[in-house]
């Protein structure tokens, strides 16, 4: 191919690139080609800015066939081009404050709650400095800075909720990136999406006057406190949460200043103390309160809402596992050597993607229109967790890929990741099938829920020490734990569910044969 070579800022030179051959088909399907010319290999083909040349092979005509197709108007909505809510460029005002949008983060979301902010009115901020932290319905996402400059507002405080679209903060921008924008457009005179204060007026030598009813009323001034998260641990944030208490006006005794439980003790007692004595009077009757639903709650809805159109199909069976429990011993402290604080949940992940592979049915989803079904080449699992924002699903991806190590290691990681509110999109989307470790609440049996598009879960149930006969007909302890199952019986039959947990069930019981078998 021939080298690129720039001529004035109208017109540039595309290389005949053998690597868009393989893209000229789709490309082909989106424009009308309305010129055609045959060039020679080496030769170089001069076009407007507003045209793309695609290379295409023609077998009855020697050479390469070369189709110059002009490229749509951007600008008219031709072309799905990511931008920021606004559409285009923000534009600074007289004062060089520009406000800073919520851009689209993907995943069909329309709106976030910001959890904390991460800079107040009067700091500096860089260019990919971390501005604040929002939860969608579906993860945690922080958002950084577009431009270099000292923040001048906070459009909300934390808890509130935003749309994408709207502003978040107003930033006086550096010399930068304030010549940057206004090299592209004129400022204009005032901006309304950035309010400005308005210069100072001498102040009368008399007494101030009561302020009147015209009077222009001032942006609500949030403190501080609105935008410092304190140090606290999620089990202090819930107990705070469940007393009603502001863990951000309360000044730990921990290390750094961290709360401590202690501290939130201590704050209820100095409270009772010092509360005067109730006076004899009839009590007022409680109130009903409006709540608004969490991120997680609305997401939690969407999905159970759509689990209704399917007919459920339950099957539960009892799993012995005294076997697991004695391997599981012997690896916990080599493991830990790795860094791995291994669980049972591992070995119950791997059997059930070595049983997929047997039966990828379970491993599926089904289209609409009931007509096929998708079997998943990837086993990713999801992991039920209840974390301080509520129940979350994470998956882990690729399991039929991962040794029981690996697995225990990406289990920590969102386990970590769930209690400190971080886990991220990938980590919540693309599961193929779940597993919810019911036994650690104290839950024997359950009747899990599907989550579409998957068609089945999996409910384990507590470890219990439980007298049953053995071969001989002797009393013998053992250890058991149920594990309930629930499928889709519009594409699931009751054979196919049992034999799959059968085979669980076989692993788990000899957890020997799941080592060869990886």
């Amino acid at each position: 191919s021939t080298q690129s070579t720039w001529g004035n800022p109208a017109e540039m030179a595309l290389p005949v690139c053998a690597r868009l051959r393989t893209a000229a088909a789709g490309w082909i399907r989106r424009f009308v080609a309305t010129t055609t010319t045959h060039c020679p290999p080496t030769s170089r083909v001069i076009v407007p800015r507003t045209a793309v040349v695609v290379p295409f092979a023609v077998r009855s005509r020697p050479g390469p066939l070369q189709l110059h197709i002009p490229l749509l108007n951007p600008v008219a909505g031709a072309f799905p081009v990511r931008r920021f809510a606004a559409g285009g460029p923000p534009k600074p005002d007289a004062n060089g404050v520009v406000p800073f949008l919520l851009a689209d983060i993907g995943e069909g979301i329309s709106e976030v709650k910001v959890l904390e902010w991460a800079v107040k009115p009067g700091d500096s901020v860089t260019s990919f400095q971390k501005v604040c932290i929002v939860e969608s319905d579906k993860a945690t996402v922080p958002i950084t800075s577009r431009f270099e400059g000292k923040i001048t507002r906070l459009y909300a405080p934390a808890g509130d909720i935003i749309k994408v679209g709207a502003p978040l903060v107003d930033i006086q921008l550096g010399e930068r990136d304030l010549a940057k924008l206004r090299g592209s457009a004129p400022a204009p005179a005032s901006s309304a999406a950035s309010p400005v204060a308005p210069p100072s007026t001498p102040t009368p030598t008399s007494a101030p006057s009561a302020p009147t009813s015209t009077s222009t009323p001032s942006p609500p001034d949030h403190t501080p406190t609105s935008y410092i998260r304190a140090l606290a641990t999620p089990a202090v944030r819930r107990l705070a949460r469940e007393m009603s208490v502001d863990i951000r006006t309360i000044s730990g005794t921990g290390r750094d200043g961290r709360v401590l439980k202690e501290d939130l003790l201590n704050l209820t007692q100095n409270t009772a103390a010092a509360a005067p004595a109730p006076v004899a009077t009839s009590a007022p009757s409680a109130k009903d309160r409006v709540v608004p639903m969490t991120g997680v709650q609305k997401a939690m809805y969407k999905a159970m809402t759509a689990s209704l159109s399917i007919p459920h199909f339950g099957y539960a069976d009892e799993y012995t596992v005294d076997a697991l429990m004695h391997i599981r011993a012997e690896l916990k402290a080599f493991s830990a050597r790795h860094g791995v604080v291994l669980s049972y949940m591992p070995f119950f992940i791997k059997a059930c993607s070595l049983a997929l592979l047997e039966y990828p049915m379970l491993n599926a989803s089904m289209n609409a229109a009931g007509t096929e079904m998708v079997y998943k080449a990837a086993h990713n699992i999801g992991v039920a967790m209840d974390t301080p924002q509520g129940l979350v699903v994470p998956n882990i991806k690729n399991v039929q890929q991962l040794s029981i190590m690996s697995i225990g290691r990406e289990l920590n990681r969102l386990q970590s990741a769930g209690s400190n509110n971080t886990l991220g999109v990938s980590d919540m989307s693309g599961g193929t099938i779940s597993l919810s470790n019911i036994g650690v609440i104290g839950g024997t049996y359950c009747s899990p829920v599907i989550a579409p598009p998957n068609v089945a879960i999996g409910a384990i149930g507590k470890f219990q020490k439980v007298p049953r006969f053995d071969r001989h007909g002797a009393v013998v302890p053992v250890h058991i734990c149920q594990l309930s199952w629930a499928a889709d019986h519009r594409c699931l039959d009751g054979v196919t569910v049992a034999k799959f947990s059968n085979l669980i069930r076989d692993y788990i019981e000899h957890p020997e044969r799941m080592m060869i078998m990886m």
